[in-house]
C-alpha cells in the first residue's frame, strides 16, 4: 500500500510542469499576427466598435490562452498580459470613452429642486408640533 501511495504521489508530481515562458513568448505573436491580418477586414474607423470584430477578438483570446497552455503557463499571466496590452496599444490607443461634461440644470428648476423638500420638511415638523401641543383632542 506504502509503495502504490508514492507511485502515487511521484505520478502527480510529474505531471505538473513548469511554465515554458520562453516558449510561450515565442508562440504568442503567432496570435498577435493572426489577429492583425483579420482586422485588416475591418475598416479603421470601426476599430473602437466591438461589435465589428467581438469574433476576431474572441479568436485572438482564446489563441492567447491556449498557447499559455500549452507552454504549460496559466492564462492569464503578468507576460501574456503584457503581450495583449501591446495588442491592444497597437488597435485600440485612440478608443476612449467620451467623458460626459456635466452641467448644473437652469436656476429655476434648481431651486424648485432645493425648496420642495425643504418646505416639506418644514411642514412635516409644524405638523408634528402642532400635533404634539395637541394631544388633549387626539
Amino acid at each position: 500500500v506504502n509503495g502504490l501511495m508514492t507511485l502515487g504521489f511521484t505520478g502527480a508530481r510529474q505531471q505538473t510542469e513548469f511554465c515554458n515562458e520562453s516558449l510561450m513568448l515565442e508562440k504568442l505573436p503567432a496570435c498577435g499576427k493572426s489577429f492583425e491580418e483579420m482586422m485588416k477586414k475591418v475598416d479603421s474607423k470601426k476599430w473602437c466598435n466591438l461589435t465589428e470584430f467581438i469574433m476576431y477578438y474572441d479568436n485572438f483570446t482564446q489563441c492567447t490562452e491556449r498557447e499559455a497552455n500549452n507552454a504549460s503557463c496559466f492564462w492569464p499571466n503578468p507576460l501574456a498580459e503584457g503581450f495583449i496590452t501591446g495588442i491592444h496599444k497597437q488597435f485600440f490607443l485612440n478608443c476612449t470613452s467620451e467623458k460626459v461634461h456635466w452641467e448644473d440644470p437652469p436656476d429655476e428648476i434648481l431651486i424648485t429642486l432645493i425648496l420642495i423638500p425643504v418646505m416639506l420638511t418644514c411642514g412635516m415638523i409644524t405638523l408634528v408640533v402642532w400635533c404634539s401641543k395637541r394631544s388633549d383632542i387626539l
